[in-house]
C-alpha cells in the first residue's frame, strides 16, 4: 500500500498524529493548531469516534470544535462495516476540510475501517489537501503499518509488537502513542527492526506531530516526540530471535524532540527550535 495519488493538483494534506489524553479544555494548543490549519472559522470538521464504543466520545470533539469556532462539525457514528456504506457519511465526510479519528481501541478502528468506501474516501482527500488527525488510536491507524498491541518495556523481544495494516496515508513511518507513559520504547524497536525502511515516531500523551506535505514534522504539546531512525541500521537479530529474546540493533539513530523542534523524514535530520515562534505553512 502507498499513500493515494489523489485527483487534484493540491498538495497533500497535513497528517497529524497525536500521542492521546489530548487537552480539550485548558491550553487546548493542538486542537486549536488543528482547527487553524482546516480553515479556522470556515473549518468543516468530520469526526470519527469509532474506536470506542463510548458514545459520548464523538460528541465531546464535535462540541468542542464547535466551541471554538468550526463553521460545521459532522459526528459520524460508524459502529460496523455496513456503516462505510453510506451515501450520506460518505457526502458528509467529502465536503470536510479536516478528518479528526478519535481514540480507543486500534483494532476496532481497523476492523470496521478497513478497506472500505470510508477508508478509500479519506486516503483521496487526504492526498487532495483535507488534513487528517488522530489521536491513541486514531494516531497509529494512520500510517500503512499500525501497531495493534504489544509488551510493554525498553528492551525489544519478538513479542514486544503487534503489527496490522492501518490506513495508509504514509507507508515510511511507524507511531506509538502513550509513548514515554507506557514505555514502549522496546516495541517501536521492534517494530523498525522486522521493517527497517520505517521511521518510528513514539509520541508522548498531548503531543503531536504535524506532517506538512514536503514530510517535514512539527512537535506541538507538553511532552515529547521519539523519533527512532533504522536509516544507517547495520544489523538486527529479529530473524533468528527466540520468542523470549532480546533483539540486537546496531546503530541505529534516536532523537527526542520537544515543542517547536521539527524532523525531515525524507533527509532523516532534525533541528531543534523555538516553540513561541512555530508556524505552519498551509495552503488554503
Amino acid at each position: 500500500m502507498t499513500p493515494s495519488r489523489g485527483q487534484t493538483n493540491a498538495e497533500r494534506g497535513f497528517i497529524i498524529p497525536i500521542g492521546g489524553a489530548v487537552r480539550k479544555r485548558r491550553n487546548p494548543v493542538i486542537l486549536e493548531q488543528f482547527l487553524e490549519i482546516c480553515g479556522g472559522n470556515n473549518a468543516v470538521i468530520a469526526v470519527i469516534p469509532t474506536a470506542t464504543k463510548v458514545e459520548e466520545n464523538g460528541k465531546v470533539y464535535s462540541e468542542l470544535f464547535s466551541a471554538m469556532g468550526a463553521s460545521k462539525v459532522i459526528c459520524l457514528n460508524i459502529n460496523k462495516r455496513t456503516d462505510c456504506n453510506r451515501d450520506d457519511y460518505l457526502s458528509q465526510i467529502e465536503e470536510s476540510t479536516g478528518i479528526f479519528i478519535s481514540g480507543g481501541n486500534q483494532l476496532r478502528l481497523s476492523t470496521i475501517l478497513g478497506g472500505t468506501p470510508i477508508a478509500k474516501l479519506i486516503r483521496r482527500l487526504n492526498a487532495d489537501g483535507v488534513h487528517i488527525a488522530g489521536t491513541s488510536a486514531g494516531a497509529a491507524i494512520i500510517a500503512e503499518h499500525m501497531i495493534s498491541g504489544g509488551r510493554n518495556g525498553s528492551t525489544p523481544t519478538p513479542r514486544s509488537v503487534s503489527l496490522t495494516p492501518g490506513l495508509g496515508l504514509t507507508n515510511s513511518i511507524v507511531i506509538d502513542q502513550h509513548f514515554r507513559q507506557r514505555d514502549r520504547l522496546g516495541r517501536i524497536l521492534a517494530a523498525i527492526a522486522y521493517s527497517p525502511f520505517l521511521t518510528g515516531i513514539g509520541i508522548d500523551e498531548n503531543t503531536a506531530a504535524f506532517i506538512a506535505p514536503n514530510n517535514i514534522f512539527t512537535v506541538f504539546g507538553s511532552g515529547a516526540v521519539t523519533v527512532v531512525d533504522p536509516s544507517e541500521m547495520k544489523a538486527t537479530s529479529a530473524s533468528i530471535a527466540d520468542p523470549g529474546d532480546a533483539i540486537s540493533i546496531t546503530n541505529v539513530k534516536l532523537h527526542v524532540l520537544a515543542a517547536g523542534s521539527t524532523y525531515n523524514l525524507n533527509t532523516h535530520t532534525a533541528k531543534i527550535l523555538d516553540s513561541d515562534f512555530v508556524t505552519l505553512s498551509v495552503n488554503k
